[in-house]
């Protein structure tokens, strides 16, 4: 015999189920993005972050825990976003997705360990995408990275 307690059970099983489904988003993407995903996620998912500041090491381990939860660190870790407001507009999509559980003070340590670390890890590509910006945009970049690089290398 089901029970109205059964049939709330299993919506809510189902419900978190979607959820996760949802979070991860993979089953979402388009071809072309699915398999741009695919690639970021075959390089490494870890950053060796002894030779950054104490900070940006805290903050490395506030985005291991959050953001392995609905993707591998492969992803951003190896993604094409390298200048702040890429990271900017990434954190604040993924703080949106349902179950993120990344809270605003999470995702500003989250936003500065990745936009930290492409200005280290990822200097060519930043320089290669300032080239490109507008001088405005590339005055505004240049200003986050002096920024964070001000806050975090004492």
């Amino acid at each position: 015999m089901i029970t109205s307690r059964t049939i709330l059970a299993l919506c809510g099983a189902l419900t978190l189920a979607g959820a996760v489904s949802i979070a991860r988003g993979d089953d979402q993407l388009d071809p072309e993005t699915k398999a741009r995903v695919e690639r970021f996620e075959k390089g490494p998912a870890t950053v060796d972050v002894s030779k950054y500041p104490d900070g940006i090491k805290e903050n490395y381990e506030v985005f291991s825990q959050k953001c392995s939860q609905c993707h591998k660190l492969s992803r951003p870790i190896n993604s094409d976003y390298a200048l702040p407001e890429e990271w900017s507009r990434y954190i604040k999509r993924m703080m949106h997705k349902p179950g993120s559980g990344i809270s605003n003070g999470e995702g500003k340590k989250i936003y500065d360990f990745l936009a930290y670390d492409a200005s280290v890890r990822k200097k060519a590509m930043v320089d290669e995408k300032l080239a490109k910006a507008t001088a405005a945009e590339k005055a505004d970049a240049e200003a986050k990275i002096k920024e964070l690089h001000t806050k975090y290398d004492k």
